[in-house]
């Protein structure tokens, strides 16, 4: 074979082989390639907690370090609490003088009761006595136009009728007056239950600022960020630590805005974090942004202006690690990382 044969031969090796890996190239894009969309301005996100104060006071125990480990209840930080507590066995008292106070309004109750009674008895002695001196007085009255008594018989008989309606009216009287007594009992318990149940939500506030003193973890994580130190005075909202969860980490990609034509929730995605880039860890879409990343942030881009540079804007997906990867370990908020979302993957 000659060399102008090899030639030929090899030039048409080399032109079938690249229209062959065109063609497969081809065939690859056109049932896998062009749904598959990538990012590399992407991060690990996860629920970072700023753990602050409720209270002021002075730290009395720091129980934790930074990038230490904690449980959901476990002892951050306990504050001087002896305020607190004068502050709970005050509300205590008062809540007991409110109760007592109660008491002796249901004991003066019960005597106002036999009062009450007591004058209804008088009251109607004093009927029974004015009756008969009313009659007596008309008897009377009556006798001594026939001369049968003296006219003095007949004034000690009047005087006693009136004597007896005045005993009546002043039974009366002291009967209204023990009446409108126990109303003003009434009254005066009504009052006295109010200054009770707000002395018992000064006991339950009390109560509260006294826990407050105690900082407990509100869930599993990892201390970052501390800013406390024994012995040193914090205020009510002071920031005094972070706690990074140990779970529910998560991915914010930001894909162009060309990208998002056919993205959806619930399609598949694969992630390589720049920490351990021989791994990959997989997740799905969870969420799209309802806007881009400029909008949300301080000061938006303004374009209102004469000279325009056209800039692709990127739109942040929200993507749900799964499996040990949504666990605090090798990822951690903040790494960056490579999101590859298949969009094939819900059609």
């Amino acid at each position: 074979m000659t060399l102008n044969k090899k030639k030929k031969m090899l030039v048409s090796i080399a032109l079938t082989s690249g229209l062959l890996a065109a063609a497969s190239y081809g065939v690859y894009w056109w049932q896998t390639g062009r749904f598959i969309q990538s990012t590399d301005d992407a991060y690990v996100g996860g629920d970072i907690s700023a753990i602050s104060s409720k209270v002021s006071g002075y730290i009395q125990q720091l129980a934790v370090q930074d990038n230490m480990s904690v449980k959901r209840g476990d002892l951050l930080i306990r504050l001087d609490d002896r305020d607190y507590q004068a502050a709970v066995e005050q509300a205590i008292g008062e809540v007991a003088a409110q109760q007592a106070a109660l008491a002796d309004i249901d004991a003066t109750r019960q005597l106002q009761l036999a009062i009450i009674e007591g004058s209804s008895a008088s009251l109607m002695a004093a009927r029974a006595v004015t009756e008969k001196s009313a009659n007596d007085n008309r008897r009377y009255n009556a006798l001594v136009m026939s001369s049968a008594v003296s006219a003095q018989v007949r004034e000690n008989a009047s005087a006693d009728y009136r004597r007896a309606r005045a005993e009546e009216n002043k039974a009366q009287a002291d009967t209204t007056v023990a009446e409108r007594q126990l109303l003003v009992l009434n009254a005066k318990e009504k009052q006295t239950q109010a200054a009770l149940v707000q002395a018992q939500a000064s006991l339950a506030m009390a109560r509260l600022n006294l826990s407050y003193t105690e900082i407990r973890a509100p869930f599993d994580g990892v201390i970052g960020n501390r800013r406390a130190w024994s012995g040193s005075f914090v205020s009510s909202g002071t920031q005094l630590l972070s706690l990074v969860p140990a779970d529910g980490l998560w991915i914010d990609a930001n894909f162009k805005e060309s990208q998002l034509t056919h993205m959806r929730p619930g399609q598949s995605a694969t992630i390589v974090a720049d920490v351990l880039p021989g791994h990959t860890f997989h997740g799905h879409v969870a969420s799209v942004s309802p806007a881009t990343g400029s909008r949300f942030s301080i000061l938006p881009a303004e374009n209102a202006t004469g000279n325009f540079t056209k800039i692709v804007q990127r739109v942040p997906v929200r993507i749900a690690l799964e499996g040990d990867a949504a666990k605090l370990d090798v990822l951690r908020p903040g790494l960056s990382v490579v999101v590859t979302v298949d969009e094939k993957s819900s059609q």
